[in-house]
């Protein structure tokens, strides 16, 4: 499992779910119901002070774990010979996203299954 911080491109449904993302140049669908949960952080060690009246997004981080698969029209990015690296299509892939609920803003934080790179 890989653990880092990237920055992605999410939509989602009316209900405010993930449905879909577009992540290192592939797009990719949210293939299962995806799974929401809150983490502590420690915003004492992140912030200075903690803004008067900003207790939702202050305390605990909104984490949706998703299973996506590529889109199949985006697949094959590398040229002749070279090898693509990223899962099939009917290969989904876990990931674990997290919503900034200030900014809106999306941040991959957790891939479950490696990328192994796909030979001919």
């Amino acid at each position: 499992m890989g653990m880092f911080s990237e920055s992605v491109d999410v939509a989602c449904s009316a209900a405010g779910q993930p449905v879909a993302l577009q992540w290192a140049g592939r797009q990719y669908t949210v293939c299962a119901e995806p799974v929401r949960w809150f983490e502590r952080r420690q915003w004492w060690a992140e912030e200075s002070r903690a803004p008067l009246g900003s207790g939702p997004g202050l305390v605990d981080h909104e984490i949706w774990r998703v299973q996506v698969q590529a889109d199949p029209q985006r697949l094959g990015s590398g040229g002749p010979g070279s090898p693509e690296v990223g899962p099939l299509p009917d290969e989904p892939l876990t990931l674990d996203l997290s919503r900034h609920l200030g900014s809106g803003r999306w941040r991959l934080l957790r891939i479950h299954d490696a990328l192994q790179p796909r030979t001919a």
